[in-house]
């Protein structure tokens, strides 16, 4: 234990509660949030923060849980900082009847998962299986998804305020609490009140490995394609139909796999078409656009352009109209500025014992977005794994590392503010 005195965890036994409540977000609802479900598990993490002592904690219209821990020191300049997770769970996999099964002192076998044994965690798929030998993993039952990608989060925000209350040797300044809904669906800080929060930096707890932090993101751009075809009765077509759908078709099958998810790693950004619908006179196409260079995104939405102006040529009497909208950009560009937050959550990881990696995410997190809102806000580990699968997984001691680094950090922005 790096602390002086012992702690008792309570982050494995909230992870497990949480994980039952279905907070399955859905990108086709135009609610605010876009699943009423999210609100059942902020109504709990309300109700426990109240049960603790923390006073002010409560959930607001849209489904986000705003709280604070006090200050306990009696210096008067040391910042407002914020730990935040989103409560939502991806639309990609089932969120509905988690059953969460721990595996103890995993010894590096295969984790054959009991309601579907087509559905194996094996040591050779998830390298950093082999830090957990010995610790405790978590994983669903093999038809649902886990629920770490983003409880695990939470759970560790929840047991550092429980650790704050019930140690008031761990000195800290004023802490700001915040859960999120509709983060899988990019809407997580649609509804932030940044002002109510009043914090100078904050963190998210939804990264990968113990040890990470992850100060630089994709930034990304939405990207719809409307292909305008022409319809004829398919019995008198020859010569005159022109399908909205085939012509979708052949622009999809044009992508080159070099610019594609599965084709590319690292620093490569990609061009990834998510959903496509329609008939023979119209058809669209949803595309998502990631790279870690803001430059580079429109050189990719011209690549869409490029093959679509190639296939139309074939098509004459069709035409397309395509938009770009702005998700999030790279957080980096804002956190460079003000290196001590990046550089205090090092800190605090390494006092906890881990080797403090820093790292770029081929994703984004709610701090993307937050840091350009006015909330400087980089991504610490969480512990989750094959998120937005049924083989996620985490591990219990993970977690409490996790929760370690929550509380040390806390310390460090004290000790120096």
């Amino acid at each position: 234990m790096i602390f002086n005195y012992p702690l008792h965890f309570t982050v494995a036994d909230r992870f497990l509660k949480y994980v039952t409540i279905d907070t399955q977000s859905d990108p086709a609802s135009e609610s605010i949030p876009s699943t009423e479900k999210q609100k059942d598990l902020g109504r709990v993490l309300v109700n426990e923060l109240l049960e603790m002592g923390v006073t002010d904690a409560h959930l607001d219209e849209f489904g986000y849980v705003y709280a604070t821990i006090p200050s306990n020191t009696d210096k008067e300049d040391v910042p407002v900082i914020c730990f935040c997770s989103h409560m939502d769970t991806a639309p990609d996999c089932s969120g509905t009847g988690v059953k969460p099964i721990v595996h103890k002192n995993y010894q590096g076998a295969d984790l054959i998962l009991p309601d579907d044994p087509l559905q194996i965690i094996k040591l050779k798929d998830y390298p950093d299986l082999k830090n957990q030998l010995g610790n405790d993993v978590v994983t669903a039952s093999g038809t649902t998804l886990l629920g770490a990608d983003n409880k695990a989060g939470v759970a560790e925000i929840m047991d550092a305020c429980y650790q704050m209350i019930n140690h008031p040797e761990i000195k800290h300044g004023k802490v700001r609490i915040l859960f999120t809904p509709d983060e899988e669906i990019g809407r997580g800080v649609d509804k932030v009140d940044i002002k109510k929060l009043g914090a100078y930096a904050g963190y998210t707890m939804d990264g990968e490995s113990a040890g990470n932090m992850e100060n630089e993101t994709f930034s990304a751009d939405g990207a719809k394609l409307v292909i305008n075809g022409l319809s004829s009765h398919p019995g008198f077509a020859k010569g005159k139909m022109e399908s909205a759908i085939k012509i979708a078709g052949l622009i999809i099958a044009a992508l080159p796999f070099e610019l594609s998810p599965e084709g590319t790693e690292d620093k490569q950004g990609f061009v990834h078409p998510v959903a496509i619908e329609g008939h023979v006179e119209t058809a669209s196409i949803d595309f998502i656009i990631r790279d870690f260079d803001d430059d580079k995104l429109t050189e990719h939405a011209n690549v869409v352009r490029k093959i679509t102006d190639g296939v139309l040529k074939n098509f004459p009497s069709s035409t397309y109209e395509l938009q770009v909208k702005p998700q999030y950009r790279n957080m980096k560009s804002m956190l460079d500025k003000h290196p001590r937050i990046v550089e205090y959550g090092m800190e605090a990881m390494k006092r906890a014992g881990l080797d403090a990696k820093l790292c770029s995410i081929r994703g984004g997190t709610d701090g993307s977005r937050l840091s350009f809102m006015g909330l400087l806000c980089p991504n610490i580990f969480a512990g989750e794994h094959a998120f937005h699968s049924k083989q996620e997984w985490v591990s219990v001691q993970d977690m409490q590392k996790a929760v370690e680094t929550i509380l040390h950090l806390c310390m460090v922005w004290e000790e120096r503010g």
